[in-house]
């Protein structure tokens, strides 16, 4: 006869889980450079073995908007009054890896227990700013020389919301590394932690006191620049991309508005 079997009840303890938001206030700007459509449907009929009409011809609005994290959503064909309106996002894991990379600047945490300590809730987070085109010049393939365009916003802003487990890491060592993270690594394209391009630019940030996440800017002309580039306004941006690279950078510096 088997032995009966002993019924033993389990304990376990309780996780402290806070959340704090963080603001974030850009030091430079920052260069969005989301997937685009043609670029999907190319790596598609690439590893399908699908045949290919010739390359067609470069559309730097679209190749602008496409640029951009839509958050409700990219028009098939996006005008000016569509960019003005719209609502704009960057990918909320890029300032997780920045926080999480900045741990190899901090002793007392590795990046590995840095993953598991917190998470930046939401797969975007909301974009405070204006985008604007810039033109920059890019080496493909063998070297050759292309266009990129690709949205820009400068200032800009936003605010994020963090979960960690107290039990881990306290508040101000959360903050700390998002603050490490924004001066040492960055988020976006040309960021610091990118060693090719640590000598052109940075996408750097930094902490702001507390307030509500920003609104979009409302567009209109600044020095040398419009928001959104129409014809004459257009021609000047691509001036104003061709720019010495250093003038250009991308950091941030968060200070929590409050956690709980």
């Amino acid at each position: 006869m088997a032995a009966a079997q002993k019924e033993a009840a389990i304990t376990l303890p309780a996780l402290a889980i806070e959340t704090v938001q963080i603001p974030i206030t850009g030091d430079s700007p920052l260069i969005c450079h989301a997937w685009s459509k043609k670029a999907r449907e190319q790596m598609l009929a690439k590893q399908t073995k699908k045949a290919t009409a010739g390359r067609a011809a470069k559309d730097p609005w679209m190749d602008f908007c496409e640029s951009l994290y839509w958050l409700d959503g990219m028009p098939d064909r996006p005008t000016e009054d569509d960019v003005e309106q719209g609502r704009f996002g960057f990918p909320s894991i890029a300032f997780k890896n920045a926080a999480v990379t900045a741990c190899t600047s901090i002793g007392g945490i590795t990046k590995v227990a840095a993953r598991q300590a917190f998470h930046v809730e939401g797969e975007f987070v909301e974009l405070g700013g204006a985008p604007a085109m810039r033109e920059d010049v890019a080496r493909v393939g063998m070297g050759t020389a292309d266009l990129r365009y690709r949205g820009e916003f400068d200032p800009w802003s936003t605010v994020l919301t963090v979960k960690f487990n107290r039990n881990l890491l306290s508040v101000e060592q959360v903050v700390n590394l998002f603050q490490t993270g924004g001066f040492a690594v960055g988020v976006g394209d040309w960021r610091p932690d990118r060693p090719e391009k640590s000598s052109r630019s940075v996408r750097k940030f930094h902490r702001t006191g507390p307030g509500p996440l920003p609104r979009p800017a409302a567009p209109g002309p600044g020095p040398g620049r419009s928001p959104v580039p129409g014809a004459l306004a257009l021609r000047r941006q691509l001036l104003r991309a061709r720019r010495p690279p250093h003038e250009v950078a991308q950091t941030w510096d968060p200070a929590p508005a409050g956690y709980s």
